[in-house]
């Protein structure tokens, strides 16, 4: 080990080494979960929030969310708070970090797979009396299981979903989840708008398309679309191709779809959160996107789903679709969605449209 290790090592050590307290978990009444970046990982965890409530409906149920992510958790009935947390920015949160530790949490389950130091900075703040996380690989030379801020590491099957991974947090408590489905919870204004859009296109099989992804190069180009929309159509002309896209770039990918002159390929109505985007994918017949959220949203409602993903097994295998009807193809790159086998593309989808007609 190098030196400039050692001494990151022996600071991780001092800092996460604390008194050990008797508490039985059997009396944790409330509990505040760690979940603060990207909308999939959100959607993937709320089987979490729904299980242990299910199982203890006494227990308050907390979660540290961030801004993008933490519209998932909107008219959650398993949820009784939602906090605001800034990933990146301890000082901004420094407050609201006081605040969490003044209600005195009995529980914090905190679900990155490795050590994180920001992570870790944020449960000495809030001083839980039980530390539940994920098994951990280790950082600077120490492993997770050296770290004594923690009291219990749960099982990781690297085969497994992240899902499971996730639930497995709750194994502590003595729970066998029940279900491993994702909850969404529309309101009723924003399902009737998507009644009234679809409603426009009768007999038709509608298919949503996702262009993008929230990281750079898990995108769909427009020339790809295209040869992909005239490709399919040619084999069920009774499509109605519905674009979704972020609301910050409605307006140039309507131009672009206006400018490709297909009169079956349309945009969506603006959706302007991840619930009114949800509640149309709901509505829609067959969803293809990159491996993105819109994955995840399309899960939960276990639509058809061909997704694109880079060359990478382990990634799929945590963050795979879930619906029953699911097909991915997978690009030349483990880093990009660059060189994706169209042809397998539009075969899978046409596979996908026939098995989904014949259970209609």
């Amino acid at each position: 080990m190098s030196l400039k290790n050692y001494i990151k090592a022996s600071f991780l050590k001092f800092f996460t080494n604390k008194i050990s307290k008797k508490f039985d978990i059997k009396d944790v009444k409330k509990v505040l979960f760690l979940r603060y970046d990207r909308i999939g990982d959100m959607i993937i965890t709320t089987p979490v929030f729904r299980e242990l409530k299910l199982f203890s409906p006494e227990m308050k149920i907390s979660v540290i969310a961030s801004e993008t992510n933490q519209t998932v958790l909107l008219n959650n009935p398993y949820i009784d708070d939602i906090y605001i947390n800034h990933k990146n920015n301890l000082f901004k949160d420094f407050l609201i970090l006081l605040y969490l530790r003044k209600q005195k949490f009995d529980a914090c389950v905190e679900f990155d797979h490795s050590v994180i130091p920001h992570a870790i900075l944020r449960l000495l703040i809030i001083k839980p009396k039980i530390i539940i996380s994920v098994f951990k690989e280790g950082r600077y030379g120490v492993k997770g299981e050296d770290l004594n801020l923690y009291d219990y590491f749960t099982k990781k099957n690297k085969k497994s979903h992240c899902r499971d991974i996730w639930l497995e947090t709750l194994s502590p408590f003595g729970l066998e989840p029940q279900s491993n489905s994702y909850d969404l919870f529309c309101t009723e204004a924003q399902k009737k708008e998507a009644r009234k859009f679809i409603k426009n296109f009768p007999e038709k099989f509608l298919i949503g398309i996702n262009l993008e992804g929230a990281v750079e190069g898990k995108k769909i180009h427009y020339e790809d679309l295209e040869n992909f929309c005239k490709s399919i159509f040619s084999f069920h002309n009774d499509i109605k191709i519905i674009i979704l896209t972020a609301p910050n770039k409605f307006k140039s990918v309507n131009e672009k779809i206006i400018k490709m002159g297909l009169d079956y390929v349309i945009m969506s109505y603006r959706t302007d959160s991840i619930l009114d985007v949800s509640a149309l994918i709901e509505k829609l017949d067959l969803i293809v996107t990159p491996d993105t959220s819109i994955v995840h949203i399309a899960s939960a409602f276990d639509k058809p789903i061909v997704s694109i993903h880079e060359n990478n097994q382990d990634s799929y295998h945590f963050f795979a679709p879930t619906s029953k009807l699911n097909r991915t193809v997978f690009s030349e790159s483990k880093n990009s969605l660059k060189n994706y086998p169209m042809h397998e593309l539009i075969g899978y989808c046409s596979e996908l449209i026939n098995l989904k007609k014949k259970k209609l």
